[in-house]
């Protein structure tokens, strides 16, 4: 199978055409995507039926269509190159899976990306550099996004993985592939008025840098000594004095709901608002 690194240089063989066609494009070369690398994206991006995928630069469509036949999601691929459009409609009417996945001839850069659960690309270390604002800004928190080969500049992925693909080694000199995967964070930077049950409240200013998250009490004698954040997933320390308090909790927009551990099997909820 072929798929495009986005937008395509030549493209060779239109099956459903039933016919030889040569189209010149700009940008980077059509590669074949072996099996091995579209099942581990798959698998990176915790794919399941209640999953919506979009591919951003889908080639012939390998990723979507594999997705709604093994994984039972929905999605939508989206191309610049309306032969390969044609043909990613044509094999999903084909497979019976029409009903659940289409294809669209658009930019990529305008694509609608908040209804996505799983964002997958195959594209171009100058588009994904240029694609970061756009994913992190647009995607949900939580959001997995699955890239082969290629990172967002300095956004760090969350995990990776690399395999041996021998056949790649003809297409791009390495007979490997790696497989990255980010979790889109939720956006948390800014002041938070953070109040536990029975306690005064305290307020927190949040530092962010996409996952990396950074946080300072604005309270005498109380000090943020950790902070993690996944996806819409939060959790921190606070050191009130001697007194350590874990928190642990979900982002919902501007708002922040959990549970704090206060020692000594002692639990209170907790809420914060941003201000």
């Amino acid at each position: 199978m072929l798929r495009s690194l986005g937008v395509a240089l030549v493209l060779i063989a239109s099956a459903a055409a039933g016919a030889d066609t040569e189209l010149e494009r700009t940008g980077g070369p059509y590669v074949p995507t072996p099996t091995i690398v579209v099942d581990q994206m798959l698998r990176m991006g915790s794919v399941g039926p209640q999953d919506y995928v979009l591919d951003l630069g889908s080639g012939d469509g390998v990723i979507v269509l594999t997705a709604a036949q093994q994984y039972k999601a929905r999605g939508m691929g989206v191309d610049i190159d309306p032969m390969l459009v044609k043909l990613s409609n044509a094999n999903a009417k084909r497979l019976g899976i029409d009903d659940r996945v289409s294809f669209e001839v658009q930019d990529v850069f305008k694509t609608d990306l908040s209804k996505a659960s799983v964002i997958t690309l195959y594209l171009l270390p100058s588009m994904m550099s240029n694609l970061k604002g756009k994913v992190f800004l647009e995607a949900k928190p939580g959001t997995r996004v699955v890239s082969h080969d290629y990172v967002f500049g300095d956004w760090p992925p969350d995990n990776h993985i690399t395999l041996d693909v021998p056949e790649k080694e003809k297409i791009n000199g390495t007979p490997r592939a790696t497989i990255y995967l980010w979790i889109v964070p939720a956006k948390v930077a800014g002041t938070w008025q953070v109040q536990v049950e029975g306690a005064q409240p305290v307020e927190l200013a949040f530092k962010q840098s996409f996952q990396s998250v950074d946080a300072r009490a604005n309270a005498k004698n109380v000090r943020a000594v950790y902070t993690g954040l996944r996806g819409k997933d939060i959790n921190f320390t606070l050191m009130d004095g001697s007194a350590r308090r874990h928190f642990n909790g979900t982002v919902d927009g501007e708002v922040m709901h959990g549970i704090v551990d206060l020692g000594g099997g002692k639990t209170a909820k907790w809420t914060a608002r941003k201000s």
